[in-house]
Parts: C-alpha cells; structure tokens; sequence
C-alpha cells in the first residue's frame, strides 16, 4: 500500500450512507444492490496498478462476484490488500458542545481476530473533530484515547491500523484555524499511541488536509494548502510512520487529486498518498445509474474509476498534469457528513 504511485480506495461506507447514495440516484437500496456496486469498483480491470489496498464494510467483507469470487479472493488477484473499518459509528458526547465520540472498542479483540482470519490485513477507525464546536478539549482527548486503544486492539491481532481523525470542513475558519486545531489534535493523538504502545511503522495515518472551512470567504490555492498540510505533519508526525494516507472530505475530485500532486512536489519523509470514497467514486456512481443492468455502462464507469485511480497515483508522484485532465472540479462536502 506504500509502495510509489500506490493509494487506497475507501468503499467502507456504512449501508445505510451507501444505500443512501444509490437511492438519491434512483436504485433501490438493497444488500444485491450494494454488492452489484461493489463488484463493479472490485473487478475493474487494473485497479491493482494505482491502488494497494480497499477498506470495506463489515457487509462488504463477506460478499462474493456473480461468479461465486469472494471479493476478498478478487481483490487479492489484483494485488490489493483487503482491510475492514472496525469503528462502529458516531455517538452524541455528553456534556459538550454538540461534539461526537466514536463507539466500537467493546468486542473489538474479538472482530479483529475475526476479521483477519476473513481476510483483512489492514483496518481503518474513523472519529471527527468540529472545529465550530470547538473543539473540546473533552472531544480532543477521547478521539485520540479511542483511536490509541483501538490501534494498539488491532496491532496485537495482526492488522495494520489506519488512524483517522476526520476534522470536518464544516464551519467558516480560516486555514491558519484549521492548522491550530490539526497540529493540537495529532499532538495529543501521537500522545496517546505512544501511550499505548502504539508501532508507528506498522500503522497509518488518514489525515484531513489542512484548509480554510467550507464556508470560509477566502479560499486557499493547492500550494497553500499543501504548505500548511505539510508544515502541520512535520511538526507533529514521527517520521517513522509508515504512510499518510489522506482523506478528501468533501473536497471535489480535481481539488483532492492537485492538492495531493502539490504535497509530492518535494522529498517528504512519508508516503503521502490518498485513501479517497467520494474523490474516486463519485462520477463512477452517477454514470454506474444511469444503466445499471447496462454492460456498456458499467464498463464505463469502471473506466472513470480507473482513470481517477491513475490521476491519484501520478499525484502521489508528484506528476499529476490538471491540463490532461477532465475530472469534475465540483466541490462534494455536505455539512455534518456521517459516513
């Protein structure tokens, strides 16, 4: 999954924001219809060039192609690690502003083991931090201590952990807020890894990129935002972490790929990649419904995947080119977003 030009894709989605997807476009939301969608991301052919890895859903993991192909079996022939989010969603936090924590620790030893024997080698837990709400220095703290514990759980059972402490885009801050609250949070996260005896290179990190909010009047360019992103993990990433896997959080296709391409325009002491849902998927899924019993449809879409695939290998080389590309530059956040 580190290796160069190698990302992940992120199919995780629970079913309900999955199905939600499927139904805003006009397809019933079904188990078949998950699994149909699914099997078109997992067998397009040479996925496995530009991607190293796919996170699936609990659901997902145990699925099978039409042909009766496990998708763990697909993916494997594509040379694509398979890994599993473990978290199991967001609740309200007491007594604070608003804020969430993320629930999943209970059983955890249990399903990781599980997991692994299923197939998965990696695993992913994702938590959000509100920079409107805050953020608490209550919410700050039990993301980072759910995050530790949950790494350390799925360490000790052989998997890779993905850490991620999604900072949401909502609000109207500037991008020096957002660095001010990054660099707080993968501080007091990196506290408590270490804490829990927590091996930096048998983990990563998927790391919002660090820009203005999304109601913010003054925008940032891809070199700012690359700058700042930058400046935040060298401040506060071991360089012994294995790799920095971004999310795209609402950012549009084309941002999400330009600003990964600015970061890889010099030397960094990580793999700096991408580990994109929406920034690979969305143009896949719009052109997947407009015929989804169509072959001619789904072959299209598949090509749409791999091209974006392609265009976020060649960003995390450092050689994407914007003027070879016709990747939607609409921006995809939703406020509050629940994966």
């Amino acid at each position: 999954m580190t290796k160069p030009g190698k990302g992940i894709l992120a199919m995780d989605e629970s079913n309900p924001t999955c199905g939600g997807r499927l139904e805003a476009l006009g397809i019933e939301n079904t188990e078949e219809n998950r699994r149909r969608y699914r099997e078109l991301l997992i067998t397009t052919k040479g996925l496995g060039e530009y991607v190293g890895g796919a996170i699936l859903f609990e659901e997902t993991l145990y699925q099978s192609c039409k042909d009766g192909t496990t998708f763990v079996d697909a993916l494997r022939a594509q040379g694509i690690y398979p890994g599993i989010k473990v978290d199991k969603g967001l609740r309200p936090l007491a007594n604070s502003n608003g804020e969430s924590w993320c629930q999943g620790l209970d059983g955890l030893a249990e399903r990781a083991a599980e997991y692994y024997k299923q197939g998965a080698r990696f695993c992913k837990w994702r938590t959000v931090v509100s920079i409107p709400a805050g953020p608490s220095k209550m919410a700050v703290t039990d993301a980072a201590y759910g995050l530790a514990r949950y790494a350390a759980i799925c360490q000790n059972a052989g998997l890779v952990p993905i850490v991620e402490p999604e900072i949401l885009l909502d609000g109207d801050h500037d991008i020096d807020r957002n660095f001010e609250v990054a660099s707080m949070v993968w501080a007091e996260t990196f506290k408590y890894l270490a804490d829990n005896g927590v091996m930096f290179d048998r983990m990563l990190l998927k790391p919002s990129m660090v820009a203005p909010g999304a109601d913010c009047p003054k925008k940032s360019n891809a070199k700012e935002v690359a700058a700042y992103t930058l400046k935040m993990l060298n401040d506060r990433v071991p360089p012994s972490t294995a790799g920095i896997m971004f999310l795209s959080g609402g950012l549009s296709e084309l941002d999400s790929t330009m600003y990964l391409n600015a970061m890889n325009q010099q030397p960094n002491p990580w793999h700096v990649s991408f580990s994109y849902a929406r920034a690979l998927q969305n143009t896949v899924l719009k052109t997947y419904a407009t015929g989804p019993e169509d072959p001619a449809v789904i072959a299209k879409a598949q090509e749409i995947l791999l091209t974006r695939a392609r265009e976020n290998s060649e960003a995390q080389r450092g050689v994407f080119d914007v003027t070879k590309s016709s990747t939607d530059g609409a921006s995809q956040y939703v406020s509050g977003y629940v994966y």
